[in-house]
């Protein structure tokens, strides 16, 4: 049973104790995560596990997608954002390109550390609107 690894109850609860912007900082780790392992995947010729890691991706960033809070006009830019990263990963995939897989991963890199900077500016009290209500 997965509950009695100790990793994974950890895992478990540091999700379940996160507030919306740690989950979704948490997404965009996972993201970078299966795009390496699918670029690992690639380089041994494991089409198979390159594609079902791309998926994971894939997956991710339509939650990010389908989740953006739309009453900020922000949230436009970042729909644009992953929908062209959904675009470059279905074109990885049907390619096993890890060329593109790593282009995606520089974008997923830039969003992710401007997001973790929003969050360091919302726990000191920078932003006028608190991050943790809502994904942007």
């Amino acid at each position: 049973m997965m509950l009695n690894n100790p990793y994974a109850r950890y895992a478990n609860n540091k999700v379940n104790m996160a507030s919306p912007a740690e989950l979704t900082l948490m997404l965009y780790e996972g993201a970078i995560k299966f795009n390496n392992i699918a670029i690992e995947a690639i380089d041994r010729q494991d089409i198979q596990e390159a594609h079902n890691n791309i998926m994971k991706s894939d997956r991710i960033i339509r939650e990010l997608s389908v989740t953006l809070n739309r009453k900020y006009a922000v949230a436009k830019d970042f729909d644009t954002i992953y929908n062209y990263l959904m675009r470059r990963l279905h074109e990885a995939n049907m390619k096993k390109d890890k060329t593109i897989l790593e282009e995606v991963n520089t974008h997923l890199r830039s969003v992710r550390d401007t997001w973790k900077q929003v969050m360091q500016k919302c726990r000191v009290g920078d932003v006028d609107e608190p991050l943790a209500k809502s994904r942007v």
